[in-house]
């Protein structure tokens, strides 16, 4: 029996197509996604599901979904999509990260047109027959300096457009190689050194931890007189209230959003002022990228159901059925490897050597460092998968290795990851116990035997007295609960290390009072994607 697809939400007819020609039947109910009922009452009948933004795929639609294989979703993002429940269900599913590059990039050179030439507020006066051309005084953007935040996928296509329109352009990204960015014809340059030296910052990065409000007060006031500031990323990148004075005093000369911190964005400190142009989030919106993402989901669906193929899947790594039951506990282990390191490391990463020993090196490596580098990349790329994250490590110019070797130690099998930079290398080794659990068991040639939580704190000492001490009652003090504690040195007297798997984040006020002890020489929280 030929499989079945359910599509849910608007694509095109030409998507819809493809299932057809691939042998697969197809019902095109494009409304069917806005009814929760409705969806839940026939979801059973079917194999896969694709949808765009609409359809809500929640635990109580994936219980009723007895059939249900696959998840498509036309587009970058899946929080309309409940992952973990999917998962648990069996439920692959699939994203298409790359369809709408192009577009995202587009609109930020457009909106950086726009606000150099005034050209929305030039638009509405002359539509109100005002004609006033001595008002609308713009700049060229020729021989201009573009300062680029994020220099990855769309911020790469932008760096590219600009040098066609003879801007000269500045690069911060901690992920970019000097090697890469003289390939792209870009000086890689420190963020203090763009924000002095650009007349026009733009930003693509998504929103992390480290990324967020990365435009603060303190940051835009090292900005040159007179910049021109353009988002099409994602909200919370620019503190938007420290903008709007900055635009308002005149230090800022315009400003370009097409996202907010809050979205819908009903309301704004950025709304209402001279000379800042904003768009309801339209980065994707374009007939050929919305037409671009359907026809790679209904692609993708089709090889999987017919084939068995894996591609651009966010919850399962391309292996096959029979590899998945045993590299499982192990996929996940080179995850929270990759993770660890990834959120350790503030530099360019050349090159990423990874070991495996024992039982480890008799399985499918290339899944597995599919696992490790987007455990790694997943710190500046969030939306990375087990599929691009290798795309997306050779665009950065990152040299991948990987060295097998029988059982060597007191573990049936284990992965050490070592990733190098200009200034050090840095590893981190793992295995997995007979309970199935991801556990690290070596930091920095440290041996340790850490439980990986969700929530962990890393911190780094000389080995003295008071150090547990220090960080149990910081911790008490700041209502953070530790669920375990684990030490390592390298000798008496020598470097030390220390693994808090707590139950909530350490705050950032906890994380201050370590450093004032002056006993730490570096503290560092982190998170793991644990279910």
């Amino acid at each position: 029996m030929a499989p079945k697809v359910l599509v849910s939400d608007k694509l095109s007819e030409t998507a819809v197509q493809i299932f057809r020609d691939r042998g697969i039947d197809v019902d095109f109910l494009p409304d069917v996604g806005k009814d929760k009922e409705k969806l839940a009452e026939i979801i059973g009948q079917y194999d896969g599901l694709a949808i765009r933004s609409a359809t809500k795929v929640t635990p109580t639609i994936l219980e009723a979904a007895t059939n249900l294989k696959v998840v498509g979703r036309a587009g970058i993002g899946t929080d309309n999509v409940d992952k973990e429940a999917a998962s648990k269900k069996g439920v692959i599913v699939m994203n298409t990260p790359f369809g709408n590059m192009i577009t995202t990039a587009e609109h930020a050179i457009a909106m950086m047109f726009a606000v150099a030439r005034q050209i929305p507020e030039a638009s509405e006066s002359t539509h109100a027959g005002k004609w006033e051309k001595s008002k609308f005084m713009g700049t060229e953007l020729t021989n201009k300096t573009l300062g680029v935040i994020g220099a990855g996928n769309i911020g790469g296509i932008v760096c590219d457009r600009a040098r066609g329109l003879k801007m000269k352009v500045i690069a911060y990204d901690p992920f970019l190689s000097e090697e890469k960015a003289d390939k792209m014809q870009v000086e890689k340059v420190e963020l203090d050194d763009l924000l002095a030296r650009a007349d026009f910052i733009t930003l693509h990065v998504p929103f992390t931890e480290a990324t967020a409000n990365i435009l603060s007060r303190e940051n835009l006031e090292k900005t040159k007189k007179g910049v021109r500031i353009i988002n099409c990323a994602r909200g919370g990148l620019v503190d938007e209230e420290a903008l709007a004075e900055m635009l308002q005093s005149g230090h800022v000369a315009g400003a370009a959003f097409d996202v907010f911190k809050v979205e819908p964005a009903k309301e704004n400190a950025l709304f209402n002022l001279p000379n800042v142009v904003c768009t309801p989030h339209l980065g994707a919106a374009t007939t050929e990228a919305q037409e671009n993402v359907a026809l790679q989901v209904a692609d993708q669906m089709s090889n999987y159901l017919l084939t068995g193929a894996v591609e651009n899947a966010l919850n399962m790594p391309s292996v096959t059925a029979e590899e998945a039951k045993v590299m499982g506990p192990w996929i996940k282990l080179g995850d929270h490897l990759g993770g660890f390191i990834g959120q350790m490391t503030d530099e360019p990463i050349k090159a990423i050597n990874i070991l495996y020993d024992g039982v480890a090196s008799t399985m499918n490596l290339e899944a597995l460092n599919c696992a490790v580098v987007a455990g790694i990349m997943k710190s500046v790329t969030p939306d990375v998968n087990l599929v691009s994250a290798p795309v997306v490590a050779k665009e950065r110019g990152i040299q991948i290795s990987t060295t097998s070797q029988d059982k060597s130690g007191a573990f049936e099998g284990y992965i050490k990851v070592t990733v190098v930079t200009a200034k050090r290398e840095r590893s981190i080794g793992g295995t997995v116990f007979s309970d199935g659990k991801p556990r690290f068991i070596q930091i920095k040639g440290i041996n340790i035997d850490a439980e990986v939580g969700r929530h962990m704190l890393y911190t780094t000492n000389e080995d003295v007295p008071g150090i547990i001490g220090s960080l149990g009652q910081t911790m008490g003090e700041h209502g953070v609960n530790i669920a375990n504690f684990t030490l390592g040195r390298a000798g008496a007297g020598g470097e030390a290390i220390a693994l808090l798997y707590v139950d909530e984040p350490v705050p950032a006020e906890a994380r201050a009072k370590l450093a004032e002890t002056g006993l730490f020489t570096q503290i560092k929280p982190l998170v793991f994607d644990v279910v």
